[in-house]
């Protein structure tokens, strides 16, 4: 069963792959990444249950904390062309 759920996973994860690198916009590309780290902490919650080591469903969190602040700094950059906070320029006083 769980092999099963691992070939799905690597799957979708080789879609996700290839809809970044052929999205037409950035945000497709953003969210197909995004959904490449989504599923990588699925792999890696998998993994760590088949391997009996509890331990790297800490490590899955932390990547899915990661993968979201990552893809809200990717955003914010293409969004305002900085990473900056973005209230206002010193020209708009």
């Amino acid at each position: 069963m769980f092999i099963i759920v691992v070939i799905a996973l690597l799957v979708v994860m080789i879609l996700a792959l290839v809809r970044s690198l052929l999205g037409p916009t950035i945000y497709d590309r953003v969210l197909a990444v995004n959904a490449f780290g989504t599923k990588t902490v699925l792999f890696i919650a998998v993994y760590g249950f088949l391997t009996g080591r509890p331990d790297f469903l800490d490590i899955a969190l932390v990547y899915a904390l990661i993968n979201f602040v990552g893809t809200v700094a990717v955003l914010k950059f293409f969004e305002y062309d900085d990473l900056g906070s973005g209230a206002y320029q010193e020209d708009d006083i």
